[in-house]
C-alpha cells in the first residue's frame, strides 16, 4: 500500500511538472512573438514558431491518447525534432547566416522512415538513443552558432552558448541509460525519474534560453539606435558625435603611450561649383565616393568621420610623417577615382590639413590646427596635403584667434561663386 502511493505520488509530480513545463514552453514562445512583433527581428518570430511547437508536441505527447486516436503515435516527436531545427535555424538568422532547410528538417524527416522499420520501432532502446542523438545533435547546433559570434560585441556573454550545450549534454544521458527501457518494475521507476528530471530540465533550459534571447535581441536594437545616433546616413561614416566620443576613446587607450595622435581634415576642392553646375545628386555621390576611398585607403583601426558638408576628419595614431604618407595616399586616389554621369567623367580634388601631438592632448585643439593647415592647404593651389608646424603642447588662446580667422576666410571663400574656378570637367544638365 505505502509503495503504491509513493508510485502514485511520483507519477503526480511528474505530470504536473511536465504539464508547467508545456505551459511555460507555450507561454514564452506567445512572448517571443510579441517581441518580434514590437523589434521587428526575424529570428525572434522563428524561436517564438519554435517554442510553440514544442509546446504542442509535449502536450501530445502527454495527452495524446486522450484527444484521439486519429493522432500518428510519432508525431509528438516530429514536431520535437521541427522545433529544434527552428531554433538552430534562428540562431543562423539572428547572425545574419541563410536557413538550411534540409538540415534543419533532417531529424524529422529521418524519424518518419525510421517508425516504419519493424526492428526499430520495436526498440524502445533503439528509439530512446536516436531521439536523444537528434536533440543533442541540433542543440550543439545552436551552441557553436552563438560560440561563433564570442569575438563580436553583441555577443560576450558566455551563457549564450554554455546553456544549449549543457541542455546537449543532459540529453545525451539516456544514450548510455538505454537499458532502462526494459519492461521491469525497477527500470520503470528509474525511467520515471529521468523524466522528472529532464522535465524540470526542459523547464529550466526554456526560461534560460528565452532570457538570453531577449537579452540579444535587446543588445542588438540598442546598438541599431547608437549606430544610428553616431552614423552619417549618407557616407556610412561616422557622424561628428559618433567621431567625437570614437576619437576620445581612442586618445584614452594610447594615453599611458609615448607613440603621438595625428588627426587629417579633408575639405572636398570646388564641392559648391560641382553642386552648382551638376546638380546636388552629383554632388552626393562625390561626397560618398570620397568616403569609399578614404574608407579603403585608410587602415581600419583609423576613426573617420564627416563634420559636416564636405568637411571630413580622421584620427590616427602615427607620427605627423606617418599621417602625411596616408593623406598623400588618399589625395591621389580620390583624384584618380572621378564619377560617371551622363557619359561624362566628373573628376574632384581634396585639400587636406595635418596636426599631430600626444595622446593627452584636447581633440578640438588637434582638430583647430589641422583646420589652420587646411586654410594654408586651399591658399596655396589647393589638391594639397599641408602640415601644422607646432606641436599640441605650444597651442594657445592666439592660436585659437588664428584658427577663427581661418575659419571666416573659408566660410567667405564658399559663399563666393566658384563656377569659374579649378579644373572640372562640365556635366550635362
Amino acid at each position: 500500500m505505502a509503495v503504491n502511493l509513493v508510485q502514485a505520488s511520483a507519477s503526480l509530480d511528474f505530470a504536473t511538472l511536465f504539464v508547467i513545463a508545456v505551459c511555460v514552453t507555450a507561454l514564452l514562445g506567445l512572448f517571443l512573438l510579441f517581441a518580434w512583433m514590437q523589434e521587428r527581428i526575424r529570428a525572434l518570430a522563428w524561436w517564438g514558431a519554435a517554442y510553440l511547437i514544442g509546446a504542442a508536441s509535449g502536450a501530445l505527447w502527454r495527452f495524446g491518447d486522450q484527444i484521439g486516436p486519429a493522432l500518428p503515435s510519432n508525431l509528438s516527436t516530429i514536431l520535437l525534432f521541427v522545433a529544434v531545427g527552428l531554433i538552430w535555424s534562428a540562431a543562423r538568422l539572428f547572425h545574419g547566416r541563410p536557413v538550411r532547410w534540409i538540415a534543419a528538417l533532417f531529424g524529422a524527416a529521418f524519424w518518419l522512415p525510421a517508425c516504419f522499420v519493424p526492428a526499430f520501432a520495436s526498440s524502445a532502446a533503439s528509439r530512446i538513443v536516436v531521439s536523444s542523438l537528434i536533440v543533442a545533435g541540433y542543440t550543439f547546433l545552436t551552441a557553436a552558432e552563438l560560440w561563433r559570434e564570442r569575438r563580436k560585441s553583441l555577443i560576450r556573454r558566455w551563457p549564450a552558448a554554455f546553456v544549449p550545450m549543457l541542455h546537449g549534454a543532459i540529453f545525451l544521458f539516456p544514450v548510455a541509460l538505454a537499458a532502462l527501457a526494459q519492461d521491469n518494475n525497477v527500470s520503470r521507476d528509474l525511467a520515471r525519474g529521468w523524466l522528472a528530471l529532464f522535465a524540470i530540465e526542459i523547464l529550466l533550459y526554456a526560461v534560460g534560453t528565452a532570457f538570453i534571447v531577449l537579452i540579444l535581441a535587446k543588445d542588438r536594437t540598442m546598438r541599431a539606435y547608437k549606430m544610428a545616433a553616431t552614423t552619417d546616413p549618407l557616407t556610412g561614416l561616422l557622424n561628428r558625435r559618433g567621431f567625437f566620443e570614437a576619437a576620445g576613446s581612442v586618445m584614452r587607450r594610447h594615453c599611458g603611450k609615448a607613440a603621438p595622435i595625428s588627426v587629417l581634415v579633408f575639405d572636398l576642392d570646388h564641392f559648391k561649383s560641382i553642386n552648382d553646375r551638376c546638380g546636388h545628386s552629383v554632388g552626393d555621390a562625390v561626397l560618398q565616393l570620397f568616403a569609399a576611398v578614404v574608407r579603403q585607403t585608410m587602415r581600419s583601426t583609423d576613426v573617420i568621420g564627416r563634420l559636416g558638408g564636405e568637411e571630413f576628419v580622421t584620427l590616427l595614431p602615427g607620427s605627423q610623417a606617418d599621417a602625411a604618407v596616408a593623406a598623400e595616399r588618399v589625395r591621389q586616389a580620390f583624384a584618380a577615382a572621378g564619377i560617371l554621369r551622363n557619359g561624362q567623367h566628373i573628376a574632384a580634388t581634396v585639400s587636406i590639413g595635418i596636426a599631430c601631438g600626444s595622446p593627452s592632448s584636447a581633440i578640438d585643439l588637434l582638430i583647430a590646427r589641422a583646420d589652420t593647415a587646411l586654410y594654408r592647404a586651399k591658399t596655396n593651389g589647393r589638391d594639397r596635403v599641408e602640415t601644422a608646424a607646432e606641436t599640441a603642447d605650444s597651442v594657445t588662446e592666439q592660436h585659437y584667434g588664428e584658427h577663427g580667422d581661418a575659419i571666416a576666410h573659408r566660410k567667405k571663400e564658399k559663399e563666393e561663386s566658384a563656377a569659374n574656378n579649378g579644373a572640372l570637367e562640365s556635366c550635362i544638365a
